[in-house]
């Protein structure tokens, strides 16, 4: 039988990276050592992880027309993930990134603008056969809509026999007010650093102790913390850490979250258990860490 797709709902923006030897100073002028288009966004990122691993994928966002967004179709063809859910609004602008790395410390800064695109809506969302997917995963983004997403996910599960339910999952990574109502849906919860810092807490596993009281019963949430690694605290209430696995030399860390995300929700999916898909996440994290891109993380 074939393998149900993963739908991963969200932003793809087109990233402008240009490497530099160390982050420029104010009012200097520095050469690049590189320069490259690449497909951006969360759930765009994750789809490309997807894809690269194995997993059959697609991808529902708002996209805008012109040159960057014809590279970015074609990218997401190359990478073989389904597009049939692309929202078209052709009199947005497309987003983009403007992202300085520096090759020695292995960092990087993000300059975002997105200044018309609406994101995709609940409406948008009713058009998407549940049954064609086995697990759906949100980049928090328009909360509210995507509340309703998911309510309509539940609704269907309630219908359906166990073993044809979708999965479902958040991230939240913004520290934004506005999405921490996404805490209390889905199945898995995924933090960001950031967020966690913002409700006052300082590693990993404060986070998602302190947490899980915010998420649904039977809910897992999920925190990665860089080199500290990851921790997870599951609907048994039992703490789960993996280390980091870094690379000999950090090369390139945009996009590691969306990477690690992608890696643990395949693993579940698949019916891992919690400890081994948080070690995969971070192993393929860290393989992410050490290339340019995404094509070397297999």
């Amino acid at each position: 039988m074939e393998e149900k797709r993963i739908l991963c709902v969200g932003l793809v923006c087109l990233d402008i990276i240009s490497v530099v030897d160390v982050y420029p100073p104010e009012d200097t002028d520095t050469r690049c050592l590189s320069q490259r288009w690449q497909r951006g966004g969360n759930a765009s990122n994750s789809c490309t992880v997807l894809s690269l691993l194995g997993a059959p994928c697609a991808f529902m966002g708002s996209l805008a027309p012109g040159h960057a967004a014809d590279f970015v179709l074609a990218d997401l063809r190359r990478y073989a993930v389904e597009l049939t859910h692309l929202v078209p609004h052709p009199e947005s602008s497309f987003p983009t990134s403007i992202v300085i790395s520096s090759a020695s410390r292995g960092t990087r800064t993000i300059l975002h603008t997105n200044r018309n695109l609406p994101d995709v809506t609940a409406q948008d969302f009713e058009q998407v056969d549940l049954t064609q997917y086995k697990w759906i995963h949100w980049e928090g983004r328009n909360a509210a809509e995507q509340v309703k997403m998911i309510q309509r996910v539940e609704e269907y599960n309630r219908t359906c026999p166990a073993h044809q339910r979708v999965s479902t999952s958040v991230e939240v990574e913004k520290p934004r007010k506005e999405l921490y109502q996404l805490f209390g849906y889905g199945d898995v919860v995924f933090v960001s650093k950031d967020v966690a810092k913002d409700f006052g807490f300082h590693s990993a596993p404060e986070a998602v102790k302190g947490l899980h009281t915010r998420v649904r019963p039977g809910a897992t949430v999920i925190c990665a913390w860089a080199e500290a690694g990851a921790d997870a605290l599951g609907p048994d209430g039992e703490l789960v850490h993996s280390d980091a696995f870094p690379p000999e030399t950090i090369v390139d860390t945009l996009g590691a979250g969306d990477t690690f995300n992608a890696a643990v929700l395949l693993a579940l999916s698949r019916g891992q258990r919690l400890q081994e898909a948080l070690a995969f996440g971070c192993q393929v994290a860290g393989r992410k860490c050490g290339v340019h891109g995404y094509d070397g993380i297999v």
